[in-house]
């Protein structure tokens, strides 16, 4: 009974989020953040319904799909290690002249 019921809350969970626009974003954070700060806020985005679309070696972060909502989350849960979020975006540079 107690699993049923656990398995429809679930279910209903995955609808709502999946209902919820999702936006491409990049999560970063500061070198000497723990490891398990950055996999809690990736495992709070995908038991939200997001997805880890990208994981960066470079930086400690990732690029992720993911509604408002659960990156509001993220944001509160990185804030003692200053998390970074900002939309995924194409970046170009344009030539002109110097005058």
């Amino acid at each position: 009974m107690k699993l049923t019921i656990l398995s429809i809350f679930t279910l209903i969970t995955m609808v709502l989020a999946a209902l919820q626009p999702q936006k491409s974003v990049i999560v970063s954070y500061p070198n000497d953040t723990p490891d398990s700060i950055v996999d809690q806020a990736k495992d709070a985005i995908i038991a939200a319904g997001g997805v880890i679309t990208h994981e960066y070696k470079l930086i400690k972060g990732f690029a992720a799909k993911a509604s408002a909502k659960v990156l509001d989350t993220v944001q509160i849960m990185g804030n003692d290690y200053h998390a970074v979020i900002e939309e995924d975006q194409m970046v170009s540079i344009v030539g002109g002249s110097r005058s």
